[in-house]
């Protein structure tokens, strides 16, 4: 970039994103909301706005476009992370905003035939991923993100690495899935000795590692469980190497398995981490234990999953039910 020329409030806000190392999701969101945020108010420099600007954009989002809570809370997101991270605004009436509550719904669970079923319906790689979520009650982006040196074998378990709110976790690796993740890992080696006999790019790494270990991203163990078949370019380097699998490609697979098993359930990837939570649950162990493997930092978030255990109007029987067996 020629250091004479001004740069764009995008590229700033792109920039500082990337110094804070948030994620390329977060900044693909936050970019699109300032875009969106500038454009709404006839192109004008987020500087020459305030308070009725912000307010009105975001009364518009929820009264006239009716968008999810989500959603409203990740464009006032955006634009805290705008004033008070790019452009070193104050606003502290901005974070003080009432923002929608999420509402409070309980999580869609599969019964363990319905499981069974589901997981019968795919094939292939997407076979083991889907099996892998619900055995272990990973996220999907977790899952697709793996790397090969975080799979232990000889203790069962796998290492999640910068999960949600960038924590660290261990889960248990089923032991019904050892010879396959095996299977599966020795001909994904073959496609890592073709990139490196290729000479090709390493796998993309965190930048503090990326600098200390530059020679890691070629290593077998930094490679990814679930490798992309095809080449792509870095979005933020540039640079061409291989990716994991795209996420989008398994929940497409989920979405035709759940027709082909006949489920009419509005389920999901994330649907098998709710099941893995809910039926270690009705096998007795403890809400503790459970909430460790998932990563939840509060128990409360773990205890949405106690509507299985015969508890509230589940456990409850009906009067009209009372009369049928007296008569």
């Amino acid at each position: 970039m020629n250091p004479q020329q001004p740069v764009s409030l995008i590229q700033r806000v792109r920039d500082v994103i990337r110094y804070k190392h948030y994620s390329l999701r977060t900044e693909r969101a936050y970019v699109e909301w300032v875009r969106r945020f500038v454009r709404f108010h006839g192109l004008r420099h987020p500087r020459e706005m305030g308070a009725p600007e912000v307010r009105a954009f975001l009364e518009h989002l929820a009264s006239e476009l009716q968008v999810a809570a989500g959603t409203h809370q990740q464009a006032l997101s955006a634009l805290l992370f705008l004033y008070g991270e790019v452009l070193g605004i104050e606003l502290p009436w901005l974070a003080e905003l009432e923002r929608p509550k999420k509402p409070k719904r309980l999580p869609v669970v599969l019964a363990h035939g319905e499981v069974e079923r589901l997981l019968g319906a795919l094939s292939g790689t997407h076979a083991l991923m889907g099996q892998l979520l619900y055995g272990t009650g990973m996220r999907l982006m977790e899952c697709v993100r793996l790397r090969v040196k975080d799979v232990d074998f000889e203790r069962g378990e796998i290492f999640v690495r910068d999960g949600k709110g960038g924590k660290d976790r261990v889960t248990v690796l089923p032991s019904s899935l050892v010879s396959p993740l095996q299977s599966h890992l020795a001909r994904v080696r073959r496609l890592w000795e073709g990139d490196r006999e290729a000479g090709r790019e390493g796998v993309w790494m965190p930048e503090a590692l990326a600098r200390k270990y530059p020679g890691a991203s070629r290593e077998w163990g930094w490679f990814w469980v679930f490798p992309a078949r095809e080449l792509s370019v870095d979005p933020r380097s540039r640079v061409e190497r291989r990716h994991h699998t795209h996420e989008q490609a398994l929940q497409r697979a989920i979405k035709r398995a759940l027709v082909d098993a006949g489920i009419a359930k509005p389920a999901t990837t994330h649907t098998l981490r709710h099941s893995f939570a809910t039926h270690l649950l009705q096998s007795g162990y403890d809400i503790r234990t459970v909430q460790e493997l998932l990563g939840h930092s509060e128990v409360k978030t773990t205890m949405i999953y106690t509507h299985v255990l015969n508890r509230g109007g589940r456990g409850v029987v009906s009067p009209i039910d009372r009369l049928a067996a007296a008569g």
